[in-house]
């Protein structure tokens, strides 16, 4: 009988928790960002630059152009982390012109801030990974 006892007590104490963990408003979720901050850097140069773009547009980094689509921080209850999806292509050394088959885009996949290694981009000249998302 105290087993019941105990066990009954540990479920009515964990109810509270478990309802308070169950609630999802504006200020526990996250949203997604408008504003992806990336650094970058090249190289051959060892300079970095850190740039600014807005989820949906292009922006040129060397011979670079790279196109986020999607980055969300978590909210500031978990564990920090920033994730992006993004495509990058590379233009051609010869007319400039931006390498459009599918096959041959350099990267497309997702990055996380806290883990630049985890997916890389691999080229020779430049690595690019993200810093911020902001809204």
């Amino acid at each position: 009988m105290n087993v019941i006892k105990r066990l009954l007590i540990c479920v009515l104490l964990a109810l509270p928790l478990a309802a308070a963990s169950a609630q999802t408003g504006p200020e526990l979720s996250s949203r997604p960002g408008n504003v992806l901050v990336m650094r970058g850097l090249d190289k051959v140069t060892a300079r970095t630059e850190d740039f600014e773009i807005r989820i949906g547009e292009e922006y040129r980094f060397g011979s670079l152009t790279i196109l986020p689509r999607y980055c969300r921080e978590r909210p500031p209850e978990e564990t920090p982390e920033i994730f992006v999806f993004v495509e990058i292509f590379d233009h051609r050394p010869d007319t400039g012109e931006m390498v459009e088959a599918e096959d041959e885009r350099i990267f497309s996949g997702w990055m996380f801030a806290s883990n630049p290694a985890l997916n890389p981009l691999e080229h020779p000249v430049y690595d690019v990974w993200p810093i911020d998302c902001r809204a």
